[in-house]
């Protein structure tokens, strides 16, 4: 039997590649910037090296996923793994031979190029992976040092690509163009899924909290509360599972309380920020 969601997923993925190909190919590459992330290191290593930078992204992805199988979910690893591969292929054998390079100004390189590699990761990200890099080494760093935040390290990792690029390149602008387009793909991203939000506090009213809650540990490698209710109408005992998620993660936790209960009732609260554990850290008044 076919199934209808893993077409969905790969549909999402080979989409998403081809946008964050044109993205990186035509508008990132030729402004000689490098707006973080592994694909931000590759792009340093083919202005140095002139060799493709899909090939440049996946050895630089190689390591870091050797370590995620090791320290992080298997399937996690699996995944990130699919959507690099594939993202390098499209990038360099079906995209590179045959798009035209933008030649125009360097900021509107940055822009539109964050616009598309912005689009093109959100639909990776509706499938269910990433796209690597900086990505798994803050998941990484988030394992070994609990009380450091993912979004901490993910802003330490890219302000330091952005920093070399400097050097790189040689001339400061790269930095403040490659900023801008970093800007631009993660506010592009957040609109896409959460609007402009960056998680959902996700209110689930089910029969079965124990399966769904196992599924939340299982599948997000993340936890859920499980609170006890009474509905004021019936006055029948239910249960509420609360817990909240990533943007990453959304359309996964979709599917789960879907295939477990599809007559849940589910209330989901956008949220701007979240702090705690694996978040952002509790900032004192």
């Amino acid at each position: 039997m076919i199934n209808k969601n893993a077409i969905k997923d790969m549909l999402y993925l080979l989409a998403g590649a081809v946008i964050y190909s044109i993205g990186t190919h035509s508008f990132i590459e030729p402004a000689n910037i490098a707006p973080g992330g592994a694909v931000g290191i590759a792009l340093m290593g083919n202005y140095v090296t002139e060799l493709p930078v899909g090939r440049l992204t996946l050895a630089v992805n190689l390591p870091l996923l050797l370590l995620a199988w090791f320290h992080l979910s298997r399937k996690f690893t699996i995944r990130t793994a699919l959507a690099c591969g594939v993202c390098s292929l499209i990038l360099d054998f079906v995209i590179a031979p045959i798009c035209p390079i933008y030649g125009g100004d360097r900021l509107m390189c940055s822009l539109y190029g964050g616009i598309l590699v912005g689009v093109g990761m959100a639909l990776i990200f509706l499938s269910g992976s990433t796209t690597g890099g900086s990505d798994v080494v803050g998941y990484l760093m988030q394992k070994k040092y609990p009380h450091v935040s993912i979004g901490r390290a993910l802003l330490l990792i890219d302000g330091l690509i952005l920093s070399t690029s400097v050097f790189v390149f040689k001339n400061v602008d790269a930095a403040l163009f490659g900023l801008i387009s970093l800007y631009v793909q993660t506010k592009v991203i957040d609109m896409m899924i959460y609007g402009n939000d960056a998680g959902s506090k996700v209110s689930i009213i089910t029969r079965f909290p124990q399966e769904i809650g196992n599924r939340i540990i299982r599948e997000l490698d993340r936890t859920a509360t499980i609170i006890p209710c009474r509905g004021a109408f019936s006055g029948q005992d239910s249960t509420i599972v609360l817990c909240t998620v990533r943007k990453s993660e959304f359309s996964i936790l979709k599917r789960i309380i879907a295939e477990t209960d599809e007559n849940a009732f589910v209330m989901v609260t956008e949220t701007s920020e979240v702090f705690g554990l694996g978040f952002k850290d509790v900032v004192e008044p």
